[in-house]
């Protein structure tokens, strides 16, 4: 910590946040505006404007509408002084990329991958398609580092703590790796949490400030956005609704050892599954020749039979959708959200699976829970966990307990303990 940033009080912090919060979500282009939205007096709104000028994070642009006197110039925040690189591990991909500090998803990719090959494994792959990115031209330095996991993390350390689908992950140091490597601050969270943070900030839920986000694919897990702000839990688990059992049936396994669970009956490993056995069993023709000609069934391949008239696939759309819907039930009488937010690769098998979860939200939810209450599939789709652990990162960076902390030096660059 420099001496210059230990000698700022907190009033000053708190206020430069506020400042530079309301210029960076475009809420206010002048002092001015600034003046009235934060309840600042104008020489505070000036100093703070100055210090955020004098650091590279917001500048002047052309003259605004006059209010009657003189002409006040525009502020516009800085989102190319840096960037963050991103990414989002899922069962079955990883997905990587660059956003700048607004968020804007520069550059991304995508391959597929199997977390089950391990962290060392996963995080070489994560690692060489970073290095790719930082050397392509133009790109800005590099700030930050925000990662998504199909597991739940515990957020005092970055590390998967007993996450099911990821065999060899349990402990392991996902942010002192990142951070070792590229000596910037890395935040590390459940995927499912960086997805509704996006949606909240970039897509369907902008100004929604409780919303579910809920990803339906191999696993399945719930991200809450809580009066504005992540709702993490006391440890970081929150949201861990695959494991909620749905039926009492100890027929099925899943991959966390218990029996009856939403993600052993519903999601995506789910569909294949039953689709496999449909097929062998000679019940679906349609998914039999799928399965011949490929050697293997997959969520997607459902969903394409069930749009071409499966019986079967619709079947198994409509139970997945029920049993997805029934625990949804739960959660909107529990939490009460405007908007449901469902992505997803399940979620992309199209109308037949959101109709059956409506059905069943509405069905056995409150009337008052969902008078007001929207369900719909996300438009941000691949796009919405590496946007949302872009801000993810961007956000702790300009929070009041840190950006005094770098804000002298320009840059939180070579300060990994930032985030720790």
């Amino acid at each position: 910590m420099t001496a210059a940033a230990a000698d700022l009080p907190p009033d000053q912090l708190d206020g430069l946040v506020t400042v530079l919060d309301l210029v960076r979500w475009g809420e206010a282009r002048t002092r001015p505006e600034l003046g009235r939205l934060s309840g600042l007096g104008r020489t505070v709104i000036t100093q703070r404007v100055g210090q955020l000028i004098e650091s590279g994070l917001v500048e002047e642009g052309s003259l605004g509408p006059s209010t009657g006197g003189r002409a006040p110039r525009q502020l516009r925040f800085r989102a190319e002084a840096g960037a963050v690189l991103v990414a989002e591990l899922g069962a079955t991909h990883i997905s990587v990329g660059i956003t700048d500090l607004a968020g804007k998803l520069l550059q991304h990719r995508e391959q597929p991958w199997d977390i089950a090959a391990g962290p060392d494994s996963s995080l070489r792959q994560v690692e060489a398609a970073f290095d790719e990115l930082r050397a392509m031209p133009g790109n800005p330095d590099i700030w930050g580092i925000g990662i998504g996991v199909p597991g739940p993390v515990e957020m005092a350390t970055g590390r998967p703590i007993a996450p099911p689908i990821m065999p060899g992950w349990d402990g392991y140091p996902v942010r002192d790796r990142l951070s070792a490597q590229y000596g910037v601050p890395v935040c590390v969270d459940n995927e499912v949490n960086a997805m509704a943070l996006g949606e909240y900030r970039a897509g369907l839920g902008r100004g929604v400030p409780d919303l579910v986000y809920l990803k339906l694919g191999t696993g399945i897990g719930a991200g809450l956005i809580s009066g504005g702000r992540p709702h993490r839990g006391a440890q970081g688990c929150a949201g861990d609704v695959g494991h909620v059992a749905v039926v009492d049936d100890d027929a099925i396994v899943c991959r966390c050892g218990n029996v009856g669970c939403l993600e052993a009956l519903a999601g995506g490993a789910a569909l294949a599954r039953d689709a496999t056995a449909a097929a062998t069993a000679g019940r679906s023709p349609m998914l039999a020749d799928r399965l011949a000609e490929q050697g293997k069934l997959e969520a997607k391949d459902v969903s394409r039979a069930a749009q071409h008239g499966d019986p079967v696939s619709v079947d198994l759309l409509s139970r997945s959708g029920r049993l997805v819907g029934t625990m949804l039930a739960t959660l909107v009488n529990f939490y009460n959200p405007s908007l449901v937010i469902i992505g997803g690769g399940v979620a992309a098998s199209g109308d037949m699976l959101l109709a059956a979860v409506r059905q069943a939200v509405y069905r056995r939810s409150l009337p008052l829970a969902t008078r007001d209450l929207r369900i719909a599939r996300s438009p941000l789709d691949d796009r919405a966990g590496l946007m949302g652990a872009g801000f993810m990162v961007v956000d702790e960076l300009f929070s009041a307990s840190r950006i005094g902390t770098w804000i002298t030096a320009g840059t939180p660059v070579g300060r990994p303990e930032l985030i720790s």
